[in-house]
């Protein structure tokens, strides 16, 4: 089955759940990454989160989500789409930490203290909006959870699950949000986090019925309508011509290093890997002087 998103709004308009199945972009992502199994599980929470905010977002908007902590991981970015394209990278994917009681111990990968920094581009010309908060535990659904909380004012539950196979690789990843908004009636509310604190593990429940069954589990007796279903792919948006204008912001001086010391550049992308070579021509070309070896 494909990877998936579900968005459903409560009849009575006060509950917005959405749950997703990110198997496949977790897999390829975390490969590409070169993850190792902590990392894995942490990134692979992370792009299901990720899915879930691109869910939330409107045509042509984007969002980034910049985990930043004082653990070997370093940091932890994701992007999604409005159409369902998400990616992700790793500061440091070989990082690893002994489990917690028994748990992937992805706070001790993360690190406790640091920072969630969100960036949400409106598109249409318009100023991006930022937003940050502390690592309150370091818990990746926790700390997005939080962040809706204290920075966007809307009460929110975000569970996220990621397991691995024999082989070390994603095996079920995906994950629910669940929003009270302004119309939520409180009955309903206390229903619904109740749900969620009998809920069995969310790998077992995706494995077993994928997104619609969670979904399905969430409300239980709560009658609701299902708004969209939309799939979730890795889309990287790196081009040769994107590494060209980034070269273009590097002063006359960092320019002719690149020449004269290195005879050229090589730029890998950190999310797809993808390498681009320039060569000295390249690099003189994309100068707005004339820089080439030897010239005062």
């Amino acid at each position: 089955m494909n990877d998936h998103i579900v968005r459903a709004l409560s009849s009575a308009g006060g509950i917005r759940v959405l749950t997703c199945g990110a198997n496949n972009l977790a897999r390829e992502v975390c490969t590409l990454q070169q993850a190792s199994p902590t990392v894995s599980i942490a990134l692979g929470r992370g792009l299901a989160g990720g899915a879930l905010f691109g869910a939330l977002l409107k045509t042509g908007q984007r969002i980034a989500m910049k985990f930043e902590g004082n653990g070997p991981m370093q940091k932890m970015i994701i992007e999604a789409d409005a159409d369902g394209a998400v990616r992700g990278c790793i500061g440091n994917p070989s990082a690893e930490a002994g489990p917690l009681d028994g748990r992937w111990n992805v706070p001790g990968v993360l690190g406790r203290a640091g920072f969630l920094t969100v960036t949400k581009d409106i598109g249409m010309g318009g100023e991006p909006y930022h937003g940050m908060v502390q690592l309150r535990s370091s818990e990746i659904g926790d700390d997005l959870a939080y962040y809706l909380t204290d920075s966007e004012q809307v009460p929110s539950a975000i569970g996220l699950g990621a397991t691995l196979d024999s082989d070390g690789h994603i095996a079920i990843c995906g994950g629910f949000l669940v929003q009270a908004l302004p119309k939520a009636d409180s009955h309903e509310i206390e229903a619904i986090l109740a749900t969620i604190a009998m809920l069995p593990p969310l790998a077992e429940m995706l494995q077993t019925g994928g997104p619609e069954a969670l979904l399905g589990q969430l409300f239980g007796d709560i009658p609701y309508t299902l708004l969209e279903t939309h799939d979730l792919f890795f889309r990287c948006g790196c081009s040769r011509e994107k590494v060209e204008r980034a070269l273009l912001s590097f002063d006359f001086q960092e320019l002719r290093d690149m020449i004269d010391k290195d005879g050229g550049a090589e730029v890998t992308c950190e999310f797809c890997r993808q390498a681009y070579s320039f060569g000295i021509t390249d690099l003189e070309r994309l100068s707005p002087f004339s820089v080439t070896p030897g010239t005062p």
